[in-house]
Protein backbone atom coordinates (compact mmCIF):
# COMPACT_ATOMS: atom_id res chain seq x y z
CA UNK A 1 0.00 0.00 0.00
CA UNK A 2 1.35 3.41 -0.90
CA UNK A 3 1.10 6.56 1.17
CA UNK A 4 1.24 9.09 -1.67
CA UNK A 5 -2.45 10.04 -1.54
CA UNK A 6 -5.16 8.76 0.76
CA UNK A 7 -8.03 9.99 2.87
CA UNK A 8 -8.72 10.35 6.57
CA UNK A 9 -12.25 11.40 7.54
CA UNK A 10 -12.69 13.26 4.25
CA UNK A 11 -9.30 15.00 4.38
CA UNK A 12 -6.71 14.23 1.72
CA UNK A 13 -3.51 12.89 3.26
CA UNK A 14 -0.20 11.48 2.07
CA UNK A 15 3.21 12.71 1.03
CA UNK A 16 1.74 13.61 -2.39
CA UNK A 17 -0.60 16.18 -0.86
CA UNK A 18 0.93 19.67 -0.53
CA UNK A 19 -0.21 21.50 2.58
CA UNK A 20 0.64 24.01 5.24
CA UNK A 21 1.29 23.28 8.90
CA UNK A 22 -1.88 22.79 10.97
CA UNK A 23 -0.56 25.00 13.77
CA UNK A 24 -2.75 28.13 13.89
CA UNK A 25 -1.20 30.97 11.90
CA UNK A 26 1.73 28.93 10.59
CA UNK A 27 2.19 29.06 6.82
CA UNK A 28 5.14 26.66 6.56
CA UNK A 29 4.81 24.46 3.49
CA UNK A 30 4.79 20.74 4.23
CA UNK A 31 2.99 17.69 2.90
CA UNK A 32 0.52 15.42 4.65
CA UNK A 33 2.87 12.47 4.83
CA UNK A 34 4.01 10.45 7.81
CA UNK A 35 7.03 12.70 8.34
CA UNK A 36 4.73 15.50 9.47
CA UNK A 37 1.89 13.66 11.22
CA UNK A 38 1.34 14.11 14.92
CA UNK A 39 1.81 10.66 16.40
CA UNK A 40 4.30 9.54 13.75
CA UNK A 41 1.99 6.78 12.52
CA UNK A 42 -0.90 6.61 10.06
CA UNK A 43 -3.84 8.69 11.32
CA UNK A 44 -1.82 9.66 14.39
CA UNK A 45 -1.54 6.18 15.84
CA UNK A 46 -2.52 5.70 19.49
CA UNK A 47 -1.00 8.93 20.79
CA UNK A 48 -1.32 11.65 18.16
CA UNK A 49 -4.19 13.68 16.79
CA UNK A 50 -3.29 12.86 13.17
CA UNK A 51 -2.90 16.50 12.13
CA UNK A 52 0.20 17.65 10.25
CA UNK A 53 2.86 20.02 11.55
CA UNK A 54 6.15 21.54 10.45
CA UNK A 55 9.34 20.78 12.33
CA UNK A 56 8.89 23.88 14.52
CA UNK A 57 5.50 22.67 15.79
CA UNK A 58 6.23 19.00 16.45
CA UNK A 59 7.85 17.98 19.70
CA UNK A 60 8.55 14.65 21.31
CA UNK A 61 6.26 12.88 23.75
CA UNK A 62 7.45 10.74 26.65
CA UNK A 63 7.10 7.67 24.43
CA UNK A 64 9.51 9.14 21.89
CA UNK A 65 6.79 9.79 19.31
CA UNK A 66 6.55 13.08 17.47
CA UNK A 67 3.56 15.03 18.83
CA UNK A 68 2.06 18.49 18.62
CA UNK A 69 1.96 20.61 21.77
CA UNK A 70 -1.72 19.86 22.39
CA UNK A 71 -1.15 16.10 22.34
CA UNK A 72 1.90 16.47 24.58
CA UNK A 73 -0.29 18.44 27.04
CA UNK A 74 -3.30 16.10 26.69
CA UNK A 75 -5.51 18.81 25.18
CA UNK A 76 -8.04 18.77 22.33
CA UNK A 77 -6.54 18.98 18.80
CA UNK A 78 -6.20 22.16 16.78
CA UNK A 79 -8.58 22.80 13.88
CA UNK A 80 -7.08 21.51 10.61
CA UNK A 81 -5.77 24.06 8.12
CA UNK A 82 -7.65 24.34 4.83
CA UNK A 83 -6.30 22.78 1.66
CA UNK A 84 -3.74 24.91 -0.16
CA UNK A 85 -4.75 26.43 -3.53
CA UNK A 86 -2.13 24.34 -5.33
CA UNK A 87 -3.87 21.14 -4.18
CA UNK A 88 -7.36 22.41 -4.95
CA UNK A 89 -6.31 23.42 -8.47
CA UNK A 90 -4.78 20.00 -9.03
CA UNK A 91 -7.90 18.13 -7.92
CA UNK A 92 -10.11 20.42 -9.98
CA UNK A 93 -8.10 20.21 -13.20
CA UNK A 94 -5.99 17.06 -13.42
CA UNK A 95 -7.44 14.31 -15.63
CA UNK A 96 -6.62 11.68 -13.02
CA UNK A 97 -9.23 13.26 -10.71
CA UNK A 98 -12.09 13.37 -13.26
CA UNK A 99 -13.91 10.35 -11.84
CA UNK A 100 -13.65 11.81 -8.33
CA UNK A 101 -15.02 15.15 -9.57
CA UNK A 102 -17.93 13.37 -11.25
CA UNK A 103 -18.75 11.51 -8.03
CA UNK A 104 -18.42 14.53 -5.70
CA UNK A 105 -20.10 17.55 -7.35
CA UNK A 106 -20.83 19.28 -4.02
CA UNK A 107 -17.17 19.15 -3.03
CA UNK A 108 -16.17 20.48 -6.44
CA UNK A 109 -18.45 23.50 -5.93
CA UNK A 110 -16.98 24.08 -2.45
CA UNK A 111 -13.42 23.84 -3.78
CA UNK A 112 -14.15 26.34 -6.54
CA UNK A 113 -15.69 28.69 -3.98
CA UNK A 114 -12.58 28.35 -1.78
CA UNK A 115 -10.52 29.46 -4.77
CA UNK A 116 -12.77 32.46 -5.28
CA UNK A 117 -14.62 31.14 -8.30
Amino acid sequence: MGWSIGEDDGRDIGYGVPATCDYPGCTEKIDRGLSYVCGGEPYGGDEGCGLFFCEDHLGWGESGRQLCERCIDGEEPFEPSPDVPEWLEYKLNDLSWQEWRDEHPEQVVAMKAALGG
